[in-house]
């Protein structure tokens, strides 16, 4: 039985050989255990099993790497012998590569010298691979952190994620940055709109920009960060719809109008259906013609020995005509018609 380890060192020297996970765990029951510390011990525990599972899925991708490098240089050329291996194995394609992938990550990481390996200790699995997906500037940052013996979780690689993305993003503005650089206008909420601005061409980042200027507060900030993520989503479907493509419509006024009414979201949506709309109805088109080529190849086939194949086809009459009919519900009460006109 393993004892759970109370502190960074202790941790560090059950992770130096290799031992069976099987730890003492606290009784729920007990009254006794305060709850501070029937915490401490539970975390302390997952914690260790936490490290032992990164350092062995590092380990897995590596080896996995190995056993697909030899396939494709001395393999058929289409890696039948590494799928083969990981079947026996059970292990998914998917699975194979992302272990492969944080691998790779963390070799990566430590030879640019932005990690040692003591430092992989103190971080969690998702953690790990949070920072390996990050910006090299965060990555070192979260490096840094771990070196000084900092526990690291995903929280901790997303904050430093946040802080840095608002002090670095030109696009905030410089009352903005101050703010949040003395610790009054906290990250984790410039960093959801720094992503949404920079969905958005230049020409519209400028009023957005003056207004949070302006006002540089949290819940200025937050309603600017709504306003560019519908703004953002009302560009991309207006310019997907076809039937705004050649008509008059003027939709950069028709966005001021919207604005200016506090309704962005209702006009951004409503874009963004007729997108689908068209889409859907493409794909409904696409999808008729092939059932009404496959119905006639089906009927041409058939005869009178056939009775059963020809009632399939009277049944699916209603879908392969020109007035398409489908019930709305089980009960056939309510049934929609429609008509399929080409030019």
């Amino acid at each position: 039985m393993v004892k759970i380890p109370d502190t960074t060192a202790e941790l560090a020297a059950v992770l130096e050989q290799p031992v069976d996970l099987n730890f003492q765990l606290p009784d729920p029951d007990d009254q006794e255990i305060q709850e501070h510390d029937f915490q401490q011990l539970v975390d302390n525990a997952w914690l260790v099993c936490d490290r032992f599972d990164l350092q062995t899925e590092i380990w897995r991708g590596r080896i996995l790497r190995v056993v697909r490098d030899r396939e494709k240089r001395g393999g058929d050329g289409r890696g039948t012998g590494f799928l083969n291996w990981l079947k026996s194995r059970e292990i998914s394609k998917s699975q194979a590569y992302s272990l492969i992938e944080l691998a790779n990550s963390a070799d990566t990481l430590l030879s640019e010298g932005k990690l040692n390996p003591d430092a992989i200790r103190n971080f969690s699995k998702r953690a790990f691979v949070e920072t390996a997906k990050s910006a090299p500037e965060v990555q070192q940052l979260v490096a840094d952190a771990a070196q000084k013996g900092d526990r690291i979780t995903r929280r901790e690689v997303k904050q430093l994620s946040d802080e840095w993305m608002a002090m670095s993003s030109e696009l905030l503005p410089d009352e903005v940055k101050e703010k949040a650089a003395s610790g009054t206008m906290p990250a984790r909420f410039l960093a959801p709109l720094v992503k949404e601005m920079e969905k958005l061409p230049e020409s519209h980042l400028k009023p957005l920009q003056e207004e949070v200027a302006s006002n540089p507060d949290v819940d200025t900030v937050k309603q600017i960060t709504s306003d560019a993520r519908f703004l953002a989503k009302y560009l991309d479907a207006a310019a997907q719809v076809q039937a705004l493509q050649h008509s008059s419509v003027d939709m950069e006024m028709a966005l001021g109008e919207a604005l200016r009414l506090d309704c962005l979201n209702t006009a951004a949506d409503l874009v963004k259906q007729a997108s689908v709309l068209e889409q859907t109805v493409g794909k409904l088109y696409t999808t008729w013609k092939r059932l009404s080529s496959l119905s006639d190849r089906l009927y041409v086939d058939t005869g009178a020995s056939t009775p059963h194949l020809r009632s399939l086809l009277n049944c699916l009459d209603r879908l392969t005509n020109e007035v398409i009919e489908v019930p709305l519900d089980d009960t056939g009460d309510q049934i929609i018609r429609l008509k399929v006109m080409t030019e």
